[in-house]
């Protein structure tokens, strides 16, 4: 599961699902709960989820009441 500097964008700053977004999936019955990708395609209410994990990658198909946005540059130092 990658965990890390990500963090839940709250409601006033939600962020469009769009190809390359950075999401976290936050359906409490999902197996992937808490884990966290990036979308490779949008269409017809679904997205697909690349999970890289190491030694093995899986993509899943999320409705996109499922998932939500994160912001993938919290934590990192500014230059």
């Amino acid at each position: 599961m990658v965990r890390g500097p990500f963090r839940v964008l709250d409601d006033a700053t939600t962020m469009p699902i769009l190809p390359g977004s950075a999401v976290c999936v936050t359906n409490a019955a999902d197996i992937y709960y808490g884990y966290q990708g990036l979308v490779q395609r949008v269409s017809d209410g679904k997205a697909a989820v690349l999970f890289e994990g190491g030694n093995w990658d899986k993509l899943v198909t999320f409705r996109l009441s499922e998932i939500q946005a994160v912001d993938a540059t919290a934590g990192r130092q500014k230059k």
